[in-house]
């Protein structure tokens, strides 16, 4: 699968891969500064999202395969990768995989271990949306405001909005396949391989994705793992707390 990605700077390839309902625009402010330190930034939408194609299949093996089509298609070896949550789980498959791709690898408040199903007043909200009758942001914001509370989240959410047609909004995600995939989210990596690569793992210290009791898995299948925990910050803390996410990330891919 050919996925849609942004590519800025210059240097060492630099992937992000964003997280479930994300896409690689969610990224673009941070990756902005990383690439003024000479990296090139390959900001990717994943399978079903942004721009990338749509497809029924849905799972962490077929986004590792197309992220290794990509890496083909572009020339690039010994790169950084980064995974935020689902993005994440792409990244620790992929590094598994391909060591032989990766530099170094950087894991953002996600685990190898199973996740319950979370997202579902999200789905729920989404699903809801009628394009029919609503014509405009502040309209999609209502709406969804039904089953996210979170203004924060819903302006994530929002980011996936677009102008289908002349006064007609849709959404850029593959809504259907990701309702219907949606229990691939949350599964667990076997805990039978190891990554032997320089690994960064970096927490939200207010998000419960990686507890205390994660660590001692985290470390036997990533046995090179630091493990930091980011301040004033929950699940999405590169946005919550970017300066002390970019301190972190830089201090890790310099040395």
């Amino acid at each position: 699968m050919k996925l849609h990605s942004n590519i800025f700077g210059e240097g060492i390839p630099f992937i992000v891969l964003h997280g479930f309902l994300g896409m690689g625009d969610n990224w673009k402010t941070l990756a902005k500064k990383i690439s003024e330190q000479g990296y090139q930034m390959h900001l990717i939408d994943q399978r079903n999202h942004g721009r990338s194609p749509h497809s029924d299949d849905f799972s962490y093996e077929l986004m590792a395969s197309d992220l290794l089509e990509y890496c083909n298609d572009h020339h690039l070896k010994d790169v950084i990768l980064l995974g935020h949550s689902m993005g994440g789980k792409t990244a620790m498959l992929f590094a598994v995989n391909h060591p032989e791709v990766i530099r170094k690898l950087v894991i953002a408040d996600i685990g190898p271990k199973y996740y319950p199903l979370h997202h579902q007043d999200i789905l729920d909200g989404l699903s809801s949306l009628d394009f029919d009758i609503l014509k405009s942001r502040s309209e999609v914001d209502l709406a969804l405001g039904e089953y996210v509370k979170d203004p924060g989240v819903r302006m994530f959410l929002m980011k996936n909005l677009f102008w289908k047609e002349k006064g007609k909004l849709g959404l850029r995600m593959n809504l259907e396949s990701l309702v219907q995939n949606s229990s691939e989210i949350g599964i667990e990596l076997t805990d039978n391989f190891q990554y032997l690569g320089d690994t960064l793992f970096m927490k939200g210290d207010k998000s419960n994705y990686i507890l205390e009791e994660d660590e001692h898995r985290i470390k036997a299948q990533f046995p090179l793992a630091q493990i930091r925990e980011i301040s004033n910050s929950g699940h999405w803390l590169h946005a919550e707390n970017p300066m002390e996410f970019y301190s972190n990330l830089l201090e890790f891919i310099k040395n």
